[in-house]
C-alpha cells in the first residue's frame, strides 16, 4: 500500500501532466501515410498518431488534446468531432474477401471505406462511383460509405469525363425549377424597343461545323479609307435578371466546359442554342460593335449598338479556309463579306504584330475519338486562317469594350495582366544582365517596355530559349474591377465580351455596356464575385485536364503497353528542381520525368532553367527520348522515364 508521500507525489505528477495538456480546436490534415497533423488556429501543426487518425477524416474540425509525446515532442489526441465538411466524393469499388469497399479519390484520404449491403446501390467491384460518408469513424474508427450513383466502369464510353465532372463537383444538369424559370423567361420575351434594325446587313457566323450556341456573327464593308467592321454578339442579358435563381445558377457554373467528346453548357440549351443563338435566317437581339478601321489597321472610331440582326449564313472554319485558299467555293454567296473580312484581318494582324503582341503559334494536335470516346489517333492540326480572322475581329470588339468602360469609369470586369511579378523584378534585371544586356535600360513595368522585352527575347538568336525561360518571372492574367494594362497583349486595357452564352464574365460585361448605353447606374461589380468566377473557371479547367490526362494515358498504354520497349521522341517543356515535363513530338501529350529517383544527383539552375548531373544535362526545348511507364490516377500524372544514355553531355 502506498504511503501518503507516494500518493501525494503521484497526484502531483498527474496534476503536472494535466497542466501540460492543451485542449484546442484544430483542422485535421491527412498525409499519404497513416499519420496526420492537427493544424491549430495559431498555425502550429501537431502530430496525430495513426491510431488517432482512424477516428477522423481529412478536413475535419475536431477538439484535440495536445500533450508531450516521446522525446517531449507534442502529440494530438482526438477528443471530439466538431464538424466534418466532407461531402460527396468519387471513388472506385473494390472487394476484399466478401467485404465491399470504396477506394476514395479524395485528397489525402487513402483508407478504404466499408460499404454495407443496403448502401451499395447496385455497384459492383471495378465501378467508378459517386458516394458520401454514411457513418463517421469518430466513435470506433470504422467509417462507412454509401453509393449515391454508379458512374460506370473502365469500359463505359466517356467515363473519364463523367468521373472528372463528379470529382470536381461540376453541375451537369438543370433542376426542373430552373427549367421552368428558363421557359417562363423565353415565353415572356424581351422588349425590342429602341433596338436598331440591322437585319439587312450581310452578317455571317464562322465557327466549328457542329456549333449550336453561336454567339457571334461578322460583317465588314470596304470604305474610302479602310473598312467598317460589325461584330454582332448574342445578347442573353435581358432574359437573365441579375440575382435571380437562374442568374445564380449560371454564375456558379461560370463557363461552358469542353471535354473531348462532351460539353457541359453554362447556359440552358433553350437560351444558348435556340432563343439567343445567332442562327442562320432568324432575327435575333444582339449587341453590335460598329468600328471604323483605316488602311493601317487603326480603329478610328467605334460605338456599341443594341440591335436586331439576322445571320445570312452559317459558315464553318474549314469551308471559309478552303475558300480563302482557292480550293472551295462553298461561301460563294457571301463572297463580298468574306473577302472584306479577310482583307481587314490581314491589316489588323499586321498592325498587332508590329505594334503589340500576338501569341506565337504553337503546334496543335487534333484528337480523333472512336465510338467508345477513346483516342483512336492524334493528328497535327495547324490553326486555320479563318480561325485567326475571327480571332482578330474578337480582339477588336474586346478592346473597344474595355476602352468604352474605361471612358465611362465602369467597374468592369476587365482582364488585366501585369507582366513581370513585382517580387521578381530584381531577378528579371539579373536575367537581362546575363542573357540580354541590351534590355537593361528598358522599363519592364510599362506596356511599351514589356512589349520590347518580349519581342526581343522571342527573336533572339541566343543558344538558349530565352522567351521560354523568362516565363517563371511572369504573372497570370486576372479578372479585375479596375481597368489596367494587359501586358501579354501589349494593350492599355482589355476585357472579354464576345462569348456571353459560354462565359459568365462576358455576360457581366454585356450588362455593364448595356447599362452605359441606356444611361443607367453602373451595376457595381465586386472583386469578390470576379475572384469566385476565376476559381470556378480554374476548377473547370482542372477537370478537363484530369479527363484529358486519363484519356491520354489510355492511348499511351495502348501504344506502348507501359513497357520500356517503345521509345518516344519528346522535347523538354517545363523544368523544376525535381524533374521535367516532356512533350511528345508527334502527339503533344505530356508526361513527367522524375529525376529524384535517378541514381545521379541533379542540380537545378534557375537562370538557365536546367538540370545538370555529373554526366547529363537537361534544359528547355531540348530533344529527349522517353518511355511511357504508367499513369498515377491519384496525382493525375503520366509518368515518363528516360531512355538510357539520354541527355549525356557532349565531350569537351
Amino acid at each position: 500500500m502506498l504511503d501518503k508521500d507516494a500518493l501525494a507525489s503521484l497526484k502531483g505528477l498527474k496534476s503536472q501532466m494535466e497542466a501540460e495538456k492543451e485542449r484546442v480546436d484544430a483542422t485535421i490534415k491527412g498525409t499519404q501515410s497513416r499519420y496526420g497533423f492537427a493544424v491549430l488556429d495559431d498555425g502550429r501543426e501537431i502530430f496525430v498518431p495513426p491510431d488517432e487518425m482512424l477516428k477522423v477524416l481529412p478536413g475535419d474540425r475536431a477538439r484535440v488534446c495536445v500533450h508531450p509525446g516521446r522525446e517531449g515532442k507534442p502529440v494530438a489526441d482526438i477528443e471530439k468531432l466538431i464538424e466534418s465538411p466532407m461531402g460527396e466524393f468519387v471513388g472506385t469499388c473494390v472487394t476484399k474477401g466478401k467485404a465491399f469497399f470504396v477506394q476514395p479519390d479524395f485528397g489525402t484520404l487513402t483508407r478504404w471505406l466499408f460499404v454495407p449491403p443496403h448502401a451499395r446501390n447496385g455497384a459492383k467491384a471495378g465501378d467508378h462511383v459517386r458516394c458520401a460518408i454514411l457513418r463517421h469513424p469518430i466513435k470506433d474508427g470504422k467509417p462507412q460509405a454509401k453509393i449515391l450513383r454508379v458512374l460506370g466502369n473502365h469500359s463505359t464510353p466517356g467515363i473519364e469525363n463523367q468521373y472528372a465532372v463528379a470529382s470536381f463537383g461540376l453541375a451537369d444538369e438543370w433542376s426542373p425549377a430552373l427549367q421552368k424559370d428558363v421557359e417562363a423567361a423565353v415565353e415572356a420575351g424581351i422588349s425590342l424597343e429602341g433596338r436598331v434594325d440591322l437585319t439587312a446587313l450581310g452578317f455571317v457566323s464562322i465557327d466549328a461545323a457542329k456549333t449550336q450556341d453561336i454567339d457571334d456573327a461578322l460583317y465588314a464593308e470596304t470604305t474610302a479609307d479602310g473598312w467598317t467592321l460589325y461584330v454582332a454578339i448574342a445578347d442573353p442579358a435581358d432574359y437573365i435578371k441579375p440575382g435571380s435563381r437562374l442568374d445564380q445558377a449560371i454564375c456558379a457554373r461560370a463557363t461552358s466546359v469542353y471535354f473531348h467528346g462532351d460539353v457541359i453548357p453554362m447556359m440552358p440549351e433553350l437560351l444558348a442554342q435556340q432563343t439567343c443563338a445567332l442562327v442562320e435566317g432568324e432575327p435575333r437581339p444582339a449587341l453590335v460593335l460598329k468600328a471604323d478601321i483605316n488602311n493601317d489597321g487603326e480603329i478610328t472610331q467605334f460605338k456599341f449598338i443594341e440591335a436586331i440582326i439576322k445571320s445570312h449564313g452559317k459558315l464553318s472554319y474549314y469551308a471559309v479556309d478552303r475558300y480563302l485558299s482557292g480550293n472551295n467555293e462553298d461561301p460563294v454567296m457571301h463572297t463580298s463579306a468574306v473577302e472584306a473580312l479577310y482583307q481587314l484581318y490581314r491589316v489588323l494582324r499586321e498592325r498587332r504584330s508590329a505594334n503589340e503582341l500576338v501569341m506565337e503559334d504553337r503546334q496543335e494536335f487534333r484528337w480523333v475519338l472512336n465510338d467508345q470516346k477513346q483516342i483512336e489517333s492524334i493528328e497535327p492540326n495547324e490553326k486555320l486562317t479563318s480561325q485567326k480572322l475571327v480571332e482578330e475581329c474578337m480582339v477588336v470588339a474586346n478592346r473597344c469594350a474595355a476602352q468604352f468602360m474605361l471612358e465611362k469609369q465602369s467597374s468592369g470586369p476587365f482582364v488585366t495582366h501585369s507582366g513581370f511579378r513585382a517580387d521578381r523584378l530584381d531577378e528579371a534585371k539579373q536575367f537581362f544582365e546575363r542573357f540580354a544586356p541590351e534590355l537593361l535600360e528598358v522599363d519592364p513595368t510599362t506596356v511599351a517596355g514589356y512589349r520590347q522585352i518580349m519581342a526581343t527575347l522571342a527573336s533572339s538568336e541566343h543558344e538558349l530559349p530565352l522567351r521560354q525561360m523568362v516565363n517563371r518571372l511572369l504573372t497570370r492574367a486576372s479578372l479585375t474591377t479596375a481597368g489596367g494594362a494587359h501586358m501579354g497583349m501589349a494593350l492599355p486595357a482589355y476585357t472579354n465580351c464576345t462569348s456571353p452564352l459560354r462565359k459568365y464574365a462576358d455576360l457581366l460585361v454585356h450588362r455593364q455596356l448595356k447599362a452605359l448605353l441606356r444611361d443607367q447606374v453602373d451595376t457595381g461589380i465586386e472583386q469578390g464575385v470576379l475572384d469566385g468566377l476565376s476559381q470556378s473557371i480554374q476548377t473547370a479547367r482542372d477537370a478537363c485536364i484530369y479527363a484529358e490526362r486519363w484519356l491520354a494515358a489510355n492511348y499511351l498504354k495502348k501504344l506502348t503497353g507501359f513497357k520500356r520497349q517503345v521509345p518516344l521522341s519528346a522535347v523538354v517543356a517545363q523544368i523544376s528542381s525535381s524533374g521535367f515535363i516532356a512533350r511528345l513530338t508527334d502527339s503533344g501529350l505530356e508526361g513527367f520525368v522524375d529525376l529524384r529517383k535517378d541514381p545521379e544527383k541533379f542540380s537545378f539552375d534557375k537562370w538557365t532553367v536546367s538540370l545538370t548531373s555529373t554526366t547529363r544535362r537537361f534544359q528547355l526545348a531540348q530533344e529527349v527520348a522517353v518511355y511511357c511507364v504508367g499513369f498515377d490516377p491519384k496525382t493525375r500524372v503520366i509518368n515518363f522515364e528516360l531512355v538510357p544514355d539520354c541527355g549525356l553531355k557532349t565531350a569537351g
